[in-house]
């Protein structure tokens, strides 16, 4: 799995016409499911996403996570974070996962860091063409890969 992560003041997700979630203060993961994931990623990303410690203490160094300054959460799925450009063009996403087993991992994804929060957080609609308005904040953005955990 790969996740974008940004530290934002706000975020909001708008589908059509309709905006469908927001946040304020807290995390907007862009999350791709890879051909190759397993249950594992799905608990090891979770794990590290609601544990980064990406917020400022009282002597502003990051040593606050998500879950130390009860943060909203959005996740977002995207597939295009699998993008390869090396030949061409056109990005080749051959090795972002189909559905079913995209739309499963990333609703597990979902549920599994809902049950390390114990909250919940605001979903995009797997598939759907979204608006994303975001504010990052620091700003803050981090990349992280299931697959580079070594």
């Amino acid at each position: 799995m790969r996740a974008v992560i940004q530290r934002v003041s706000y975020g909001s997700v708008t589908v059509g016409d309709k905006k469908i979630g927001e946040i304020n203060h807290g995390l907007v993961v862009l999350l791709g499911v890879d051909v190759n994931d397993n249950e594992e990623d799905i608990s090891w990303l979770a794990n590290k996403i609601a544990n980064l410690r990406i917020y400022g203490d009282e002597k502003k160094l990051m040593n606050n996570s998500l879950i130390d300054v009860n943060g909203d959460l959005m996740i977002i799925s995207q597939f295009t974070l699998f993008a390869k450009t090396k030949k061409g063009n056109r990005p080749s996403f051959i090795n972002a996962a189909k559905s079913p087993k995209a739309t499963n991992y990333y609703n597990s994804f979902c549920d599994e860091i809902e049950s390390i929060l114990l909250k919940k957080v605001i979903r995009g609609i797997f598939g759907a063409d979204m608006t994303l308005n975001i504010v990052n904040e620091g700003p803050v953005t981090i990349s992280i890969d299931s697959k580079n955990k070594d």
